[in-house]
């Protein structure tokens, strides 16, 4: 029997929704897994703590209907399994897929909130009507561009939303609040720089009045959920739902304390509302992120809990985040880095979270300079060696020159020529990717040091095996 309003007496109590919203009051763009394990749970959290019952989410799926075929017949609801508790979430009450108005949903007075979890690779450019480091030859933000004018669809989310405000500006429906979760530095500003270049004159003008983009800091883990998990949720709830997501008991949300008009009360669910959410986003991105990119490039490992088993690998994590990423961090006071650290490696060797590596090693051109490359730049202007940093990067570069398929929207590039890429030297590939510009800009290309280091780090996994390389590298560390 399937999960839904009509069965949900069959839920143990402590197992149904917190609450179950009378209206809808937030889209959501990009409602996959993490969604459903982060934002929706604090929304149905904050209805709950307040009674306030308006704050129900229209999730948005960008590509498919696969998420809307699971959860439409069950009502929008679904399962949540975080470490050994499963519950309903109630907060989703509708989901729209490509083709429906989503453009009349945001025009919808009471839509007031808008959040987006799309991944980094929606934010490129080239996914918009344009390509390259600026726009369409000629554009400037605030001028038409091909594909902005009414009526004329956009393709993309960024182009998505825009049809949406444009046709909110023209409901005169009232200010809206548009919040990126996704693993950008400054997610807020980027996501305003893109909506303004596709804003004609009286739009643009419309949004800065009348639409914020405040910053946030997400962290939750929350891997592809596996047939086995939605057989253990369906056992425990004692219906079936191909909905349910896994993820881990920590959760954290940071946003910026910049709202156009009404919200959830999710300070009232947990989430840390702020003035400044750069130091978190840093913090997170570098520390978490980062190590997350690392054991993806260079464990070797199916999941991230065996990575973090072998002892030396975790002590190599432990390096990476106190000798090259701890440093870059600032603007923390109060917060307890050291626990924080001690926190991620023990969620990394949780068994229980299978989180594939395979899904962190994707898309790794549009992950890297935020989670490594920005961290590597701070330490080379300090006059360090960010040695640690280094051989993460040469595991990416061993990786997208070698694994049989590479799934990066750069693949084409990355790859090169195959054949040579396969039988050319260290020096050779890494000159090769660090020309890659989109990825390693121009200073990090020309910087000698950077270079040295990731080729001596590419010749020594080339040589031998990783605990060999790693031990060899802290003897090294030891003595400059």
């Amino acid at each position: 029997m399937r999960l839904s309003r009509a069965t949900l007496s069959r839920v143990a109590p402590a197992a149904r929704p917190l609450a179950l919203p009378r209206l809808t009051g937030v889209v959501h763009l990009g409602i996959g897994a993490f969604h459903r394990a982060h934002q929706a749970v604090y929304t149905e959290r904050a209805m709950a703590a307040t009674g306030d019952d308006r704050w129900g989410i229209c999730g948005v799926s960008q590509r498919s209907t696969d998420v809307a075929d699971r959860l439409r017949p069950q009502d929008c609801l679904y399962g949540v399994r975080a470490g050994d508790e499963v519950r309903v979430v109630g907060s989703v009450r509708e989901v729209l897929v490509p083709g429906d108005d989503l453009a009349a949903r945001l025009a919808a007075p009471q839509t007031a909130v808008v959040t987006l979890t799309v991944t980094e690779k929606a934010y490129r450019r080239d996914t918009m009507p344009w390509s390259g480091p600026g726009a369409v030859p000629g554009a400037v933000p605030g001028r038409p561009v091909p594909g902005a004018a009414p009526g004329r669809p956009v393709p993309g989310v960024v182009g998505r939303l825009v049809a949406g405000l444009r046709a909110r500006a023209a409901a005169d429906a009232g200010p809206l609040t548009v919040v990126s979760c996704d693993n950008l530095p400054d997610n807020g500003a980027t996501l305003a720089r893109l909506v303004a270049e596709l804003c004609e004159p009286p739009l643009l003008r419309w949004v800065e009045e009348n639409v914020t983009f405040p910053a946030t800091m997400v962290d939750r883990i929350v891997p592809a959920t596996t047939p086995a998990d939605l057989d253990d949720v369906a056992a425990r709830l004692g219906v079936t739902d191909l909905g349910a997501v896994v993820t881990e008991p920590f959760t954290q949300w940071v946003i910026e304390d910049r709202f156009a008009g009404d919200r959830p009360a999710w300070e009232r669910a947990g989430a840390l509302l702020v003035d400044d959410v750069r130091p978190y986003e840093r913090m997170k991105l570098r520390l978490l992120n980062g190590s997350h990119s690392a054991i993806a490039y260079l464990s070797g490992a199916a999941y991230v809990s065996e990575a973090v088993a072998d002892p030396a690998f975790a002590a190599f994590l432990r390096r990476l985040m106190d000798d090259d990423l701890t440093p870059t961090l600032g603007g923390l006071d109060g917060f307890d880095l050291p626990a924080y650290k001690e926190s991620l490696l023990a969620r990394f060797a949780n068994p229980g979270l299978r989180h594939r590596v395979a899904q962190i090693a994707a898309d790794g051109s549009q992950k890297l300079p935020q989670r490594l490359l920005d961290p590597a730049r701070d330490r080379l202007a300090a006059g360090r060696e960010p040695r640690w940093i280094a051989l993460a990067v040469a595991g990416w570069m061993r990786h997208v020159t070698t694994c049989r398929e590479l799934d990066d929207p750069l693949a084409a590039r990355l790859r090169g020529d195959e054949t040579a890429s396969f039988s050319s030297t260290a020096a050779a590939t890494v000159r090769r990717l660090l020309a890659v510009e989109e990825i390693f800009g121009a200073d990090l290309r020309d910087d000698r040091v950077f270079r040295d280091l990731v080729t001596d780090c590419l010749e020594r996994l080339a040589a031998d095996d990783l605990p060999t390389v790693l031990h060899a590298l802290d003897a090294d560390s030891a003595t400059h």
